[in-house]
Parts: structure tokens; sequence; C-alpha cells
């Protein structure tokens, strides 16, 4: 799972790939917190739990930063070192998409963080690109371990996100208001 932070006018953008939907949120996520701020430390803050419902992927991706960012402003905390788990609607009429979201939030006093106003709707992208392997191993932070301990990122690779599997990798293109 990979991100990299792009330029765009007044504004920064997250682009991101990731072998499912699930790590592909995740990933977009550890970019906004990037975006926030260069240095995060490896510890301390408690882990929040959240979760969104919207009626399509997009959707879902956009509610989803939107409430980290509200989660932000209302905790005093950066949300970082995110785990999510997308699940597509059911059978049953009505259902929505479902996202269940984990992040550790390091206290906005530990750290010197830049204010990511808003997520924008402004040439956002969320697909599956066919034969691309999703960046591998790395979690777009850079060296092999990601603080956690062991080699699993925390992030489930076995999800069922609507056809994840070896057919491709998902990608995002997002831009944030700062």
């Amino acid at each position: 799972m990979t991100y990299e932070l792009r330029d765009h006018t007044a504004d920064v953008a997250v682009e991101a790939t990731a072998p499912t939907l699930s790590a592909l949120f995740a990933s977009v996520a550890d970019g906004l917190t990037a975006a926030s701020c260069e240095s995060i430390p490896a510890d301390g803050g408690e882990r929040f739990t959240l979760e969104e419902t919207a009626e399509n992927r997009e959707a879902l991706l956009f509610d989803y930063l939107d409430r980290l960012i509200y989660e932000r402003d209302v905790r005093l905390v950066l949300p970082a070192d995110h785990e999510c788990r997308v699940i597509p609607p059911g059978d049953v009429a009505g259902s929505a998409w479902r996202v269940e979201a984990s992040a550790r939030g390091v206290p906005l006093d530990a750290v010197s963080a830049r204010e990511v106003k808003a997520v924008t709707y402004s040439e956002m992208t969320l697909e599956r690109r066919e034969g691309d392997g999703g960046g591998g191993d790395d979690d777009g932070r850079g060296g092999d371990d990601d603080g956690r301990g062991g080699d699993d990122d925390g992030r489930d690779g076995s999800d069922d996100d609507s056809g994840d599997g070896d057919d491709g990798a998902w990608y995002a293109y997002v831009v944030f208001d700062v």
C-alpha cells in the first residue's frame, strides 16, 4: 500500500494504491495524516474507532475522510496509523456501503501540524486498475517497520471488497483544502 502527496494549486492531493479497497481507504487516510504533519511520533495517543455508511464507494471515502477531520477537531488529536474494513452493501434493499475503522489519536499538542480544512470531491478518483500490483508491501511511510511489530501492517488483505483479489489494485486520488 502506498500513497504520495501531490501539490495541487493552493491545496494538497493524496494519490494512493493498494491491493484491497480496505487498504486503500487506510492508505488515503495515512496520506491525510502526512499532509497534516511531517513527523508523527511512533507511540502515544489512544486508538479510537468510527463507522460511516454511504450509498457508494466514493461517497464512503469522502465521508470517512471528512469524519477523520471532524474527529481531529473534536478530540484535538491527529488521527494516525489507520486501519479500515470496507463492507459492501448486502442483498437487502436499501443497504449501504460501510467502513469500520480505527486510528491512533496523537495529541495535537505533541506535533506541529498544519490544518487540513476539508476533503473535496474536486478531481476525486476511486477505481480498480487491472494488472496493477498495488504497491507491494510498501505502506508509504518509508522503511519496513510500521511501528506495530511483526510484518503485519494491520490491514487485512483477505477482505472481500466487492471483487478484491488478484484482478488488479485499487487507486484513489483525493484533493484536500488546506
